[in-house]
């Protein structure tokens, strides 16, 4: 039964890695390896726990252990360090803290029909996630988790010396036409999405060194026209 029990127990796994996120373990490491108890008492760990739950992610492949000092891989490294520009554990933050839980009622979902998220107690999802800076701004940057990789792909493969302008629908953080932009650098765009949004996504640009080429449009496109542009870019909306 090794491949039902994989699947039956994989949340162990994932719950290693989501609370090592959550605890911002690999950015603590960006600067060298640690010692368990340096990282235990960095993160205020219990002393009962600690080499468990580090040794754990060593045989899960998310850290390298030699002579007693953790270090990130390079895959932690690289994606897994809130500093760096790749960082793409927004999303697995997110999932710590709604899709983890939402999951754990997909029963009542099967059984009901109803949906798990915000909305269970009524009202709009994105009113409740949107309510708070603090809700708002790790919701983006969970969008930019999902979305970098396709937003470099996009970048490469596109045929962008067609064009001149296009805009992203839905651009939340802004990891789409930040990438776009950064490797055309002919190219004007425009991030459309709720007016909420816009200090999140002019913040992103700024940071990234676009701000003058790519700006923010606010609008509802369930309700509202389209911006004009020669590419219009729609993704996980």
């Amino acid at each position: 039964p090794e491949h039902i029990m994989k699947v039956g127990t994989g949340f162990w796994a994932s719950k290693a890695l989501l609370s090592a996120v959550e605890l911002g373990l690999f950015t603590e490491l960006a600067a060298g390896p640690l010692e368990a108890e340096t990282l235990r008492q960095r993160l205020g760990l219990h002393e009962r726990a600690v080499v468990d739950f580090l040794d754990a992610l060593v045989a899960l492949g998310f850290l390298e252990r030699r002579e007693g000092m953790y270090a990130n891989t390079p895959d932690t490294a690289f994606f897994l360090d809130r500093g760096k520009p790749g960082y793409v554990g927004g999303l697995l933050e997110m999932a710590n803290a709604r899709l983890y839980p939402a999951w754990g009622s997909l029963t009542e979902a099967l059984r009901t029909g109803l949906q798990q998220n915000e909305a269970k107690t009524g009202g709009d999802p994105f009113v409740e996630l949107y309510s708070s800076p603090a809700g708002l701004e790790n919701f983006l940057r969970a969008m930019t988790g999902v979305s970098l990789g396709a937003a470099l792909a996009l970048a490469q493969k596109f045929p962008w010396k067609n064009y001149q302008t296009f805009v992203d629908v839905g651009v939340a953080q802004g990891a789409v036409p930040v990438e776009i932009a950064r490797a055309h650098p002919h190219l004007r765009g425009i991030g459309y999405d709720l007016p909420v949004v816009r200090p999140v996504f002019e913040k992103y640009a700024a940071a990234r060194g676009v701000a003058d080429r790519v700006t923010f449009q606010p609008g509802d496109f369930f309700k509202n026209p389209l911006p004009g542009a020669d590419v219009i870019i729609m993704g996980h909306i």
